[in-house]
């Protein structure tokens, strides 16, 4: 299934019921090419003929809800077309790593605390 979000992305959900989205509109994690950047109108895009970036902020939740580990976060910002295009095939294809990217590692108990 195919998603248009706020005229500055899109949503895609594949077969194995995980969903990616790839935003690249004003106060997203990207470099759009507007001559206000990300500091634009929240509907500046709705208002453009076409809105572009130069990368994108990516996010992506099974069918569960739970969304991907980043490494540390649950978004990657300013992601070149070449890895927007890796991590689609990537999430098409594997499970994602939904352990909580917030919570850090009670080294005297082994076990993980949310912040």
């Amino acid at each position: 299934m195919f998603t248009v979000t706020g005229h500055k992305g899109f949503s895609i959900t594949f077969a194995n019921g995980t969903t990616v989205s790839v935003q690249w509109g004003p106060g997203n994690y990207c470099d759009p090419t507007h001559k206000d950047g990300r500091q634009a109108a929240y509907d500046a895009p709705k208002n453009s003929d076409s809105w572009a970036s130069t990368t994108a902020e990516v996010a992506a939740w099974n069918k569960d809800g739970k969304w991907h580990n980043f490494g540390g976060d649950s978004v990657s910002g300013w992601m070149p077309a070449d890895e927007v295009l890796k991590f689609l095939t990537f999430a098409a294809t594997s499970e994602l790593d939904t352990t909580d990217p917030f919570a850090w590692e009670d080294a005297d108990e082994g076990t993980a605390v949310a912040e």
